[in-house]
């Protein structure tokens, strides 16, 4: 090849290599995430093996997107999103991380910046907690360099953690984690265990998340009851993440919605 030729290849791939990712835009329609037969729509990141997935921790089986548990990491959207709603249904495998503590995953929103910039694992964003009797649970996760933080009206139970209510002492969040209004103080976080108020559905049965991201707004509903909103959330556009924390994990309908008018 002549080297004037090789030169503008080598010009245009470093062109390609370097511009900028494309604004997150609000969906003008439904977008289907996950279709029901591949995993088309998504790149995996793990922490032992980065973006390779040789392990297939993340596949199809039976028409549901299955998350073995086998390791650390997540499934990322190739698109980034602002203004928008996340809806998915999810319910609990039989695989563990082999500890007595109980099952636990994530819906991570917002995601910014490069792959595994948050301690090699996750990507700054803020994580909406799936773990048994924390669903609903808000978690900032600060990146390398990228800092995120939300705030939320919240009151102190008798345990001392801060929840949100209506009314309550506006409180900012840039790392603990922001507990869904009626967490039982009492509950134990052991294997399969329940709150007394919880709003998820038992273990072997679907439970639907869903997440209104408005401008600087997250409100999470479990199973339709609004359970946590938080406001001066930055940033407030990203990928939307599902985390593989070391519990098996299916999902199904998994899907991003415009705003409703």
């Amino acid at each position: 090849m002549p080297r004037f030729a090789l030169a503008v290849l080598v010009g245009i791939a470093v062109a390609a290599a370097t511009a900028p990712a494309l604004p997150a835009r609000p969906p003008d329609a439904k977008v289907v995430l996950f279709n029901g037969k591949d995993l088309s729509g998504f790149t995996p990141w793990l922490k032992d093996t980065k973006a390779a997935d040789p392990r297939r921790v993340f596949r199809v089986t039976d028409g549901v997107l299955h998350v073995t548990g086998d390791g650390f990491g997540y499934l990322a959207t190739k698109g980034e999103y602002r203004d928008y709603r996340v809806r998915l249904d999810y319910k609990w495998g039989a695989r563990t991380d082999g500890g007595k503590y109980v099952r636990n995953s994530g819906l991570l929103l917002h995601a910014t910046g490069p792959d595994g910039n948050a301690g090699g694992t996750w990507m700054a964003s803020v994580e909406v907690q799936l773990a048994q009797g924390c669903a609903g649970d808000l978690i900032p996760i600060r990146g390398k360099d990228i800092p995120v933080s939300l705030a939320a009206d919240v009151v102190l139970g008798p345990d001392k953690r801060p929840r949100w209510s209506v009314g309550g002492t506006k409180t900012v969040f840039t790392g603990r984690q922001l507990w869904w209004k009626d967490h039982d103080p009492e509950f134990k976080e052991l294997l399969d265990t329940r709150g007394r108020n919880d709003r998820e559905s038992p273990r072997d049965e679907w439970t639907t998340v869903e997440c209104v991201c408005e401008r600087d707004t997250i409100a999470v509903s479990i199973n339709g009851t609004v359970v946590n909103r938080a406001y001066d959330v930055t940033p407030a556009a990203g990928k939307v993440l599902l985390q593989c924390e070391g519990f098996e994990l299916f999902v199904r309908n998994y899907e991003i919605l415009p705003l409703k008018k």
